[in-house]
């Protein structure tokens, strides 16, 4: 006895393989495998990056520190789930066009900024700032050292 499928299951199916060859196209368009290196250009795929990336080159930090150094965690798995959230909520806001210009740090990347601050320069910091630094304090590295890691272009 033969079963026919369902119209359901082929419309399913259908809109399942757009979905999947849609979003398959424009990931590798939009180069988002270079998101999963620790290649700072890749910042720069978004033609909005460029500024904070020709910035970053004139800092200070450029020599010591790339984009994941400061704006992601250095542990698994919070790591790669911090550039999942950026890349979402970077894709999204880019397509649909609606983000806010100059673009501004979110406060859950400050706290991975303050951490990741504090991390590398725990020898220097650690006694000044007492064991709550990591907690959030109200006075962020950033404050006073603004552009350690970004430079003001003219």
């Amino acid at each position: 006895m033969h079963k026919s499928i369902p119209w359901l299951v082929i419309i399913a199916c259908v809109v399942v393989g757009v979905f999947l060859g849609l979003g398959g196209y424009t990931f590798i368009d939009a180069k988002g495998y270079s998101y999963l290196s620790n290649d700072p250009s890749a910042c720069m795929n978004c033609h909005i990056m460029k500024e904070h990336y020709d910035s970053w080159v004139k800092a200070s930090h450029h020599a010591a520190a790339s984009c994941n150094d400061c704006h992601v965690p250095h542990v698994l798995p919070a790591k790669y789930w911090v550039k999942f959230d950026n890349g979402w909520h970077h894709s999204k806001a880019f397509t649909l066009q609606n983000f806010k210009e100059p673009i501004r740090i979110r406060h859950s990347n400050l706290v991975v900024l303050q951490n990741n601050c504090i991390h590398c320069h725990e020898t220097i910091v650690g006694e000044v700032l007492g064991p709550h630094a990591k907690q959030g304090p109200d006075t962020r590295c950033t404050d006073c050292h603004r552009s350690v890691g970004h430079m003001a272009l003219d």
